[in-house]
């Protein structure tokens, strides 16, 4: 196997010169260090590909291994012939790979029977960096202001995400002590939160000045608006409706002042004239606050996950049990929505009502009293 550097050398086993590489490193190292020594062990392995590794080197090398013909185990102990095979091809990848990167990779594996139990480590590495590219493409997502359709593609990158979910609860079965240990993040703002709050002011004044369009929004929830104010004057207005009393401005900050909403200093009459200033209808500013609400939860969410994936200590059913807990948040969201935006079918007109059979028999007349004798 030649030793023979390359002047354009750029390769570095290492992932970062200026850090100390992760324990998962030093797994991917023994894994293709048990393979060179022993080609024949890579037909224990299962659930492993080339893009399971961290590295763009560490992914040739496996690559290289796997595409080429296990070498006669006599032979392969008397020469490098399949050694100098194996450089060759994976330098087609990673063009600074030498002779003497192998030679470390066999070095640094301490047994090559262990390398199913290596191969099994380096897929729970891979399944933590599969949630975390998944979670980042849906905040990308999110925060992509040019999309037309932001609920579905959001929606979409969700599905996604559960499929891989899935994919890694299939490869690793249930485990004791299976709830992440991972502190969740605190909730991001509001997307558009200046929006959020001017649309929200004419939500309250429209169904303040149409109460009968809330009985069309049972799908809008008070934790739905991003201020604890309106949050709670929108619970007074569906209060008031439930209850069927009067809805007007006066009638809606007394009900606030009942339920406590202006200990906080708020002025009432400020409450009164955003509750004075309708316009356009209720199911309007419900279904653009119930919208902001999904794509802020799956903001969330993304986070949630991130967090997850990025603590080392969470096994991958850990991680599978975190993130299906933090998609279902997703998924209460979207059931409300569906039911927001589905149109309503039109009632079904009343059936007909036929007419009875044609009669066929000649009506019986009564008979004669024969008079008694």
């Amino acid at each position: 196997m030649s030793h023979t550097p390359e002047p354009d050398d750029d390769y570095d086993l290492d992932l970062d010169a200026g850090a100390p590489p992760q324990p998962v490193f030093h797994v991917e190292q023994a894994l293709l260090g048990a393979l060179l020594l022993d080609p024949r062990r890579l037909g224990d392995l299962t659930g492993i590909t080339a893009d399971s590794f961290s590295t763009a080197a560490h992914t040739a090398v496996f690559a290289a291994i796997s595409t080429l013909p296990p070498p006669a185990p006599d032979e392969h102990v008397k020469n490098a012939t399949w050694l100098d095979l194996v450089l060759t091809t994976a330098r087609q990848q990673a063009r600074g790979l030498t002779a003497s990167d192998l030679h470390a990779l066999v070095q640094v594996c301490p047994w090559p029977r262990h390398a199913p139990a290596y191969a099994r480590m380096d897929e729970a590495e891979h399944a933590r960096r599969r949630l975390a590219a998944a979670a980042d493409r849906l905040a990308h997502t999110v925060h992509d202001a040019s999309l037309p359709d932001p609920v579905q593609t959001v929606l979409t990158e969700a599905d996604a995400l559960a499929t891989v979910v899935d994919d890694i609860a299939a490869r690793f079965p249930p485990r004791a002590g299976a709830l992440p240990r991972t502190p969740a993040p605190p909730p991001p703002a509001a997307l558009g939160y200046m929006e959020a709050i001017e649309e929200e002011r004419l939500l309250l004044a429209t169904a303040t000045a149409y109460p009968a369009g809330i009985e069309a929004v049972p799908w809008l929830l008070p934790g739905d608006l991003v201020v604890p104010l309106h949050a709670g004057l929108w619970q007074c207005l569906t209060a008031l409706a439930r209850r069927q009393e009067p809805v007007d401005p006066v009638t809606v900050l007394w009900e606030a002042q009942q339920r406590g909403l202006l200990d906080d200093g708020s002025d009432p009459g400020e409450v009164l004239q955003m509750l004075a200033q309708p316009a356009a209808s209720v199911e309007h500013w419900a279904e653009r606050a119930l919208q902001r609400s999904l794509l802020t939860t799956a903001d969330h969410t993304a986070q949630r996950i991130t967090a997850c994936a990025g603590d080392l200590t969470n096994t991958p059913f850990q991680l599978v049990v975190g993130t299906r807990r933090a998609l279902a948040d997703i998924g209460a969201v979207r059931t409300r929505w569906q039911h927001a935006t589905t149109p309503v079918p039109p009632p079904r007109p009343a059936p007909t009502t036929r007419a009875g059979p044609p009669t066929t028999t000649v009506a019986h007349t009564a008979r004669p009293v024969r008079a008694a004798r």
